[in-house]
Parts: structure tokens; C-alpha cells; sequence
């Protein structure tokens, strides 16, 4: 695991990367991620669109201000979707899927099996599964058959299946939301069957797969230098102007000393 850390004092300019094989602590880590900017950068990419994609250029204000993001959704995803407390076990969550784990997993697989429309829950992570389901609901619209429960009756055009796991039935919507996992370009499909290639021999690291994402670095080395502060400095420079005031003293002292030795002799 790779962080970047930011040093807290102002005075100090520069950045450290730091290296961790299981765990680390740092109390100013994600502090960046707050509520008020997902909110403001959300609102500002939403009316951004909104003004691209309308006809009349001659905007008010009051129709900008109409577009607004739920700031108390957003603050909930962020409990969910950032932390293990409350985590995946959180009510928007199993609202639309049953999680695995309590604690949200980052780490972005690689599926590797027959490619299918409707992915086996098994190969896709809780996250994952989520933020498709709620995406699919968020960006519907009713399906003309409102009765009908999913799977089996999905079967108007563009319709999916959302909300399966959380009570067994789901309902289907009309949604151009879909989940496209990404698959290994080892996969061939060959003799109606779809097959994992064996690895080539001459790349062990597999740097010739783009799928492939590991984090497999070699031992990154650090040299920290220690700066000492103006006060330190200062001190060293008044020594120094001692040192040489003594030494030029001592020097004069003794050249005075060894010419009155030689004048007596």
C-alpha cells in the first residue's frame, strides 16, 4: 500500500511517500474527503452539464440554483461506502444488495471467467454490486409493467433487474445503466467456449496484460536529512566567530612569543 502524506506544518514545503505492507496510522489521513466538497463539485459538473446539454443559452439564476445535490445522501454514501462503521451494513446498502462484509473493499478485481450481461454475485464485490443497483434506481424510469417482478419478466426493451438480493423479487426498471466488468485480455473464446490463455513465459510479471494492476514495486528507499532551525544556526555561527577570534589571538600571542625568544638569543 502506497500513501502520499502531506506535511501538517506550513513552513515545510514537500511531500512524503511512504510504503506499508499491512497497516499504518495517520491521524490527518482522508481528511481531504469532506461532504461540503463532493457536494460543491457535484452541483458545479451537474449545472456544467445541465448548461451543455440545454439549447437556450440565456440561463437564470434561479434555474442554476433549482439544481442542487442531497447533501445528507451524500454525507450517508460517504459513511458507507468510506468507513466500517457504519459500513456496508448501513441502510442505504442493504436497501438494494445484501453485503458479504462489514467493511468496504477499494481493491478493483479482475474477472477472469466466461463473460455474461448478468455477472454471478459471487465474482462481484459487495461495492461494486452496490453502486449498480443504485445507479440503476437513481438514473430509471418506471417500467410499464409495474407489477412485474425480476428476473424472469424483465423483458421490455431496456429493462433490468435491480433490488434482487434485498427482498428476493426486485423490481425492473428502465435504465441505460450497465455493469461491464473487465476482463482479462487473456480470455479468448475458442470452440464455442471461453478460455483463460496460459501466460506467456517471457512476461512472469504480466506487464504485457493492461488488466493486470498489482502493485508489485521493488523496495523503495528513503533518505530523510534533518534540517536544524534558525536558532541552531545562529549558534553555530557565534562559535565559529569565537573559535576564529580565539585562534587568531592564540596565533598572535605566539608569534610575539617567538620573536622575543629569538631576540634573545
Amino acid at each position: 500500500m502506497i500513501t502520499i502524506s502531506v506535511f501538517t506544518d506550513s513552513q515545510t514545503s514537500g511531500i512524503l511517500l511512504e510504503d506499508f505492507d499491512t497497516s499504518f496510522i495517520n491521524k490527518v489521513y482522508h481528511t481531504n474527503i469532506n461532504s461540503s466538497s463532493i457536494v460543491a463539485a457535484a452541483s458545479l459538473v451537474a449545472r456544467t452539464l445541465y448548461i451543455l446539454a440545454s439549447d437556450n443559452k440565456d440561463f437564470s439564476a434561479s434555474a442554476l440554483s433549482a439544481i442542487y445535490v442531497n447533501v445528507s445522501l451524500v454525507e450517508e454514501l460517504l459513511g458507507c461506502l468510506l468507513a466500517c462503521e457504519p459500513g456496508l451494513s448501513c441502510g442505504l446498502v442493504k436497501h438494494y444488495v445484501s453485503p458479504v462484509n462489514t467493511c468496504p473493499s477499494h481493491y478493483v478485481g479482475v474477472i477472469v471467467g466466461e463473460p455474461s450481461s448478468t455477472p454471478y454475485p459471487a465474482y462481484v464485490g459487495d461495492v461494486p454490486r452496490f453502486v449498480w443497483n443504485f445507479l440503476a434506481d437513481k438514473t430509471s424510469l418506471p417500467s410499464k409493467n409495474a407489477s412485474s417482478a425480476c428476473p424472469h419478466n424483465c423483458s421490455n426493451t431496456g429493462e433490468i433487474c435491480i433490488r434482487v438480493e434485498a427482498d428476493g423479487k426486485g423490481v425492473c426498471v428502465v435504465s441505460t445503466t450497465r455493469y461491464v466488468p473487465a476482463y482479462s485480455t487473456r480470455l479468448n473464446f475458442e470452440s464455442e467456449t471461453w478460455k483463460v490463455l496460459p501466460q506467456n513465459t517471457s512476461d512472469p510479471m504480466g506487464l504485457m496484460d493492461p488488466v493486470w494492476s498489482e502493485s508489485n514495486w521493488n523496495s523503495i528507499q528513503l533518505r530523510v536529512y534533518s534540517v536544524q532551525n534558525a536558532t541552531y544556526d545562529h549558534l553555530i555561527l557565534l562559535l565559529g566567530i569565537l573559535v576564529t577570534v580565539l585562534a587568531y589571538l592564540a596565533i598572535v600571542m605566539v608569534r610575539t612569543f617567538i620573536s622575543k625568544a629569538l631576540k634573545r638569543d
